[in-house]
């Protein structure tokens, strides 16, 4: 079983069923096309050119900016362990976080919901570089003056999910879901303190390691965190299989976190007292 990221994912539908591409009205993440309250806020979508010359790395792309927001979520897409290239514009990693966050735009208050996701400069994780993590740490800092004060639970998949895990020490970060986490031995866990962590992983996961997302949640719990794994049924490394598991699991949690009440792991999944 290997250790690295994942390969480029297919993504699944606007449904949830794992199968084919998202298609509807709207563009994926259960919001209408163009910009507005309560429709996708998105001004930072450009070519990367601006006159002749290239124009400044926007790492937060906003999906929706409710007025006020009750809270954010900041989803992270997967990548590779090296490639200092820029993303595709066909980005299917990117693509498969779509049901993510239509899903969760369909929860209960899910409109109050400040939806964003994270914009890479690089397609890998690029060694002690981490381009991944200093892309989201930047995009964090911009939705903490977006929106003062208001607690963000990060969502992130495979080397979306080391991402994550890297930057949920920063002050606006209630919690995190990561999704099939690249979780390589020795990753920094004590800033984690204080913070809910859930790691989901299916055991048949070929791409990234599930004894790595166990390891690395034992390890933060003894650094203070309210770490969990939940070992999923089915999905592989891009969850299609399954997707609907996936995705409204991943609802709960975020919900729960955001709540501070109980979580909705399996009882066998939860850390022993003491």
């Amino acid at each position: 079983m290997t250790t690295g990221p994942e390969r480029p994912t297919e993504p699944g539908n606007g449904n949830g069923d794992g199968k084919g591409g998202a298609h509807g009205n709207d563009n994926g993440l259960g919001m209408e096309r163009g910009t507005g309250r309560g429709r996708s806020s998105d001004t930072h979508h450009d070519s990367g050119i601006d006159g002749g010359r290239r124009s400044p790395h926007r790492p937060l792309l906003v999906h929706r900016h409710p007025d006020p927001p009750r809270a954010a979520v900041l989803l992270m897409h997967g990548g590779r362990a090296d490639g200092r290239t820029p993303p595709p514009r066909l980005n299917l990693p990117a693509l498969r976080m779509r049901p993510f966050g239509s899903a969760m735009s369909r929860a209960p208050d899910g409109r109050k919901l400040l939806l964003a996701s994270v914009r890479y400069r690089c397609r890998g994780w690029n060694g002690p570089q981490a381009d991944a993590a200093q892309d989201a740490r930047r995009a964090l800092d911009e939705l903490a003056a977006l929106a003062a004060d208001v607690p963000v639970v990060l969502v992130g998949h495979s080397m979306g999910g080391r991402a994550a895990l890297h930057t949920g020490g920063h002050p606006a970060v209630r919690g995190i879901v990561a999704l099939a986490p690249w979780c390589p031995p020795g990753e920094p866990v004590s800033h984690l303190r204080d913070r809910t962590v859930v790691l989901l992983h299916d055991n048949r996961d070929r791409i990234t390691d599930a004894e790595g997302s166990r390891l690395f949640a034992d390890r933060a719990r003894q650094s203070g965190a309210r770490a969990h794994t939940v070992a999923m049924p089915r999905g592989g490394h891009t969850m299609l299989r399954g997707a609907r598991e996936w995705h409204r699991l991943t609802v709960k949690l975020v919900t729960a976190i955001l709540a501070g009440g109980p979580l909705p792991v399996p009882a066998e999944e939860r850390p022993s007292p003491g």
